[in-house]
């Protein structure tokens, strides 16, 4: 099971308002319900300092028109690679040291 931590706003501004909701409380509500996994959503380097591991995500859409979506393939090829090489890259910055890793 997974729990999946997002806000998307507010009327007023609060500072720290987004780390409270989609990393500190997500955490402790997944600890004190046994939800072993917390997802704290797409994009962000700032999600390495709180020892967030950066993975892949995916989102599915239909696109009607044959020449558009050749070029948006194209692209989210491309994309892709870069994407899979910069997460690659963030891992090497986390703060744990990996299984294969030994000691």
């Amino acid at each position: 099971m997974r729990f999946y931590g997002r806000v998307w706003g507010a009327l007023d501004e609060y500072r720290f308002l987004h780390f409270e909701c989609c990393y500190y409380a997500a955490i402790e509500f997944a600890i004190g319900h046994g939800i072993a996994r917390v997802e704290a959503g797409a994009q962000g380097q700032h999600k390495l300092l709180r020892g967030y591991e950066p993975v892949p995500t995916w989102s599915a859409h239909r696109i009607r028109e044959p020449s558009f979506e050749r070029a948006v393939a194209r692209f989210l090829a491309q994309e892709r690679r870069a994407k899979d090489e910069e997460i690659e890259a963030s891992r090497s910055l986390l703060p744990y040291r990996r299984c294969d890793e030994g000691g």
